[in-house]
C-alpha cells in the first residue's frame, strides 16, 4: 500500500492511494468465510457450501466492500495524522482517476482532489473597536411585566356599566327597514360582543356607557368593515351568508363582564421571585428590571458577534479558495437543486465558510472548550428563557434539571446548545480583548438594526 500527497497550489492537492491485493486479501478471505458459515443455499447444508461457489456468488461484492472500507480508513488516517486542513470531502479526480473494474483488477489506484483551507491569521487586540449595544430597560417595559403578573392573578367580574375592553352578552336580533324585529330574521341568544374590537369608531361609540337591560341598535357590516369571518362568528352563520348581511341589529344587554387584574401584593412577589426575596413594590420593580436586563444580554452579545464578524472578515480580507472543486462538492451535496442553485448560492456559502474558519481559529487560540456542564447550564438557561416568557422568573432547580435532561435526549438539541455555548464563550473572550464602544439604545432602535 502506498499513500502520496501532492500540492497543486496553496489551496488544492492530489491524494493518491495505491492498493495491492495483499493489502485487502486477508479481510476478503475472512468475510467470505463468514458468508460461507451463514449461507443457506439449496442442496447444501449450512456451512458446507463450497468456497468456490461462495467466491463466485459473493467474491466481487466482498472485494469492492473491503477495498472501499480500507480506502476510506487510510485516506482519513493520512489526513488526520498529517494535520491536513481539508475542506469538504475528497473528490475523485476527473482526469487521472481510472475506471475501477473489480472483475479484472487486483491492484487499484485511487486519485482524489483535496480542497485545502487557506492559510491566514485572525487576531484581535485593543486597537480593534466594536460597538456594544446595551438595551435600555424602560419603565414601560417594567410596567408591562408587572401588568402581566397582576393579570395572571386577575378575575372576571360582573359590572353594571360598559367600559372599553369589557365583554357584553345578550340577545341579538335582525331588524327590518322600519326598525322592528324582522320576522324570520337572524337571532342569536347569548351572543358575545366586544365593541373594542370593532373597526368602525362610530359603531363602537354606540356601546359607550351601556348598562344591563339597555337595547342598542348597530350595524355589524359597518362595525366590522365588512369582514365576513367576524360577522359570521357573531351571528352564527356561514361566511358566504355573512357577506350579504347589511341590516341593522338590536342588541339587548344581559351581562357586562370585566377582567380585573389582581392586586400587586406579597403573594405575587413570592410567586415570581420566591418567598421573601422582595417585600415592597419598589424592590419588585427593581428586581424585574434586573431580570429583564439579564435576559437582554444574550441579544446584545448576538449583535456584538455580528459586528465582530464584520470587523474580522474585513481584517482577514478575501481568502483564496479552490472554487472549481468546492463548486463540485456543493453540487454533489445539492444534486436535486442543480448547477443554477450552486451558481446563485456559492458566494454566500464562501462567506459563511470564511467566517467558520475564522471562528474555528479564534476558538482554538482562545482555548475555548465545551464541557458537559456547560451544555447542561445552557439547557437550563434556555428553559429559564421559555418560562420567563410566561412570567415565571423563578423556576425550581428540579424542574430546570428535568427539562434540561429532556432537551439533551435529542442530538439536534445538543448540537444547537453546543453552538450557543461556543458563541457565548467566544463573545466573552472577544469582549475582553477589543475596545468596546458602549452604547445604550431603546429596544425599538436595537430591533431596527436587524431590519
Amino acid at each position: 500500500m502506498n499513500v502520496s500527497f501532492q500540492n497543486i497550489d496553496k489551496v488544492s492537492a492530489l491524494l493518491t492511494v495505491k492498493l495491492e491485493k495483499a493489502d485487502y486479501q486477508e479481510k476478503v478471505d475472512k468475510s467470505l468465510k463468514t458468508f460461507r458459515q451463514k449461507a443457506q443455499i439449496p442442496g447444501f447444508r449450512k456451512g458446507m457450501v463450497p468456497m468456490s461457489l461462495v467466491k463466485k456468488m459473493y467474491g466481487k461484492s466482498v472485494v469492492a466492500e473491503e477495498v472501499n472500507k480500507l480506502l476510506s480508513e487510510k485516506v482519513y488516517d493520512y489526513i488526520k495524522s498529517n494535520n491536513i486542513n481539508m475542506l469538504g470531502e475528497p473528490m475523485p479526480n476527473e482526469e487521472k482517476q481510472q475506471v475501477i473494474d473489480f472483475d479484472t483488477m487486483e491492484d487499484f489506484e485511487f486519485v482524489f482532489d483535496i480542497a485545502l483551507a487557506p492559510e491566514f491569521k485572525a487576531e484581535v487586540s485593543s486597537s480593534d473597536k466594536v460597538d456594544y449595544y446595551t438595551i435600555e430597560v424602560t419603565d414601560a417595559m417594567v410596567d408591562n411585566q408587572v401588568k402581566a403578573y397582576t393579570q395572571r392573578n386577575g378575575k372576571y367580574e360582573q359590572v353594571a356599566a360598559y367600559e372599553d375592553n369589557d365583554m357584553l352578552k345578550g340577545l341579538i336580533a335582525e331588524l327590518d327597514e322600519n326598525g322592528n324585529t324582522k320576522e324570520g330574521g337572524i337571532q342569536v341568544e347569548g351572543a358575545v360582543l366586544m365593541p373594542s374590537y370593532m373597526k368602525n369608531d362610530e359603531q363602537k361609540a354606540i356601546f359607550a356607557n351601556a348598562k344591563v337591560n339597555d337595547v342598542l341598535v348597530f350595524n355589524p357590516n359597518t362595525a366590522y368593515d365588512g369582514h365576513a369571518a367576524e360577522i359570521a362568528s357573531l351571528l352564527k352563520i356561514e361566511k358566504e351568508a355573512a357577506a350579504e348581511v347589511k341590516s341593522d341589529f338590536s342588541f339587548q344587554v344581559e351581562e357586562i363582564t370585566r377582567f380585573v387584574s389582581g392586586e400587586l401584593n406579597q403573594e405575587i412577589f413570592d410567586q415570581v421571585f420566591g418567598e421573601g426575596v422582595v417585600k415592597t413594590e419598589e424592590e419588585f420593580r427593581a428586581k424585574i428590571k434586573e431580570s429583564i436586563a439579564e435576559q437582554l444580554v444574550a441579544d446584545s452579545d448576538y449583535k456584538f458577534l455580528i459586528d465582530a464578524r464584520k470587523m474580522l472578515m474585513e481584517k482577514v480580507g478575501k481568502l483564496e479558495f479552490p472554487d472549481a472543486l468546492l463548486k463540485r462538492v456543493m453540487l454533489l451535496n445539492n444534486r436535486e437543486k442543480g448547477e443554477e442553485f450552486v451558481a446563485e448560492n456559492y458566494d454566500k456559502s464562501i462567506e459563511e465558510l470564511t467566517w467558520h474558519l475564522i471562528k474555528e481559529q479564534l476558538v482554538k487560540d482562545n482555548e475555548i472548550k465545551v464541557e458537559q456542564e456547560d451544555v447542561i447550564k445552557m439547557a437550563k438557561e434556555a428553559t429559564k428563557g421559555q418560562f420567563a416568557q410566561y412570567g415565571m422568573m423563578t423556576v425550581p432547580e428540579d424542574i430546570l434539571e428535568n427539562y434540561a435532561q429532556e432537551m439533551l435526549k435529542k442530538k439536534e438539541n445538543v448540537d444547537g446548545l453546543v453552538g450557543r455555548v461556543v458563541e457565548a464563550k467566544l463573545a466573552t473572550a472577544l469582549k475582553a480583548k477589543v475596545t468596546l464602544n458602549n452604547k445604550t439604545v431603546p429596544m425599538e432602535e436595537f430591533n431596527k438594526m436587524f431590519e
